[in-house]
């Protein structure tokens, strides 16, 4: 409590539409342990992760698929998630990141350069989860008007209790 400074941390709750292929994934159950509203749908890119109030979408993809499938087909995949999504994350879920993930890797960022497709590579679920959680709430209009409003009363209280700004104050005043 101490370490808080007296501020209990409030926990951060939103709607999340999930790609139906994703509805059995840990994900989704992590998602709903942590109650989060859940929402399925079968009109999204498959492995599509959306937090549409924060304006943030994710695609998943594991490593081993994008390595082992037509190449062609998952960029369409990606391309299509692009098109839709302009504030999307391609989320690269590999145990390891060997030397075959980071050439694949490679290839997609070099065929999406100048989109504003971002690649994330992550090992497991709570990593991938922790980090959506994490882009998706700085991006939640609600939370940035909360970090203003924190930044604009942190910087008062600097000027109000500046040695400096009293000094020139004082200065001002004579």
């Amino acid at each position: 409590m101490a370490a808080s400074c007296g501020q209990e941390k409030i926990r951060w709750v939103t709607t999340i539409i999930l790609s139906s292929s994703l509805q059995h994934h840990d994900i989704s159950t992590t998602l709903q342990n942590q109650q989060h509203r859940v929402r399925y749908s079968d009109s999204v890119e498959d492995g599509s992760i959306i937090f549409s109030l924060s304006g943030v979408a994710f695609l998943l993809a594991d490593a081993q698929d994008l390595l082992l499938a037509n190449s062609k087909v998952i960029f369409e995949r990606i391309k299509k998630f692009m098109t839709i999504h302009r504030n999307g994350f391609l989320l690269l879920s590999a145990a390891l990141h060997g030397q075959k993930e980071w050439e694949m890797m490679f290839r997609v960022q070099q065929s999406f350069l100048g989109s504003n497709l971002r690649i994330v590579p992550v090992h497991n679920t709570a990593e991938a989860i922790k980090l959506m959680l994490t882009i998706a709430k700085t991006s939640s209009k609600s939370y940035l008007d909360n970090i203003r409003y924190r930044m604009l009363t942190a910087k008062a209280q600097i000027i109000e209790q500046s040695p400096v700004w009293k000094m020139l104050h004082h200065i001002q005043l004579h």
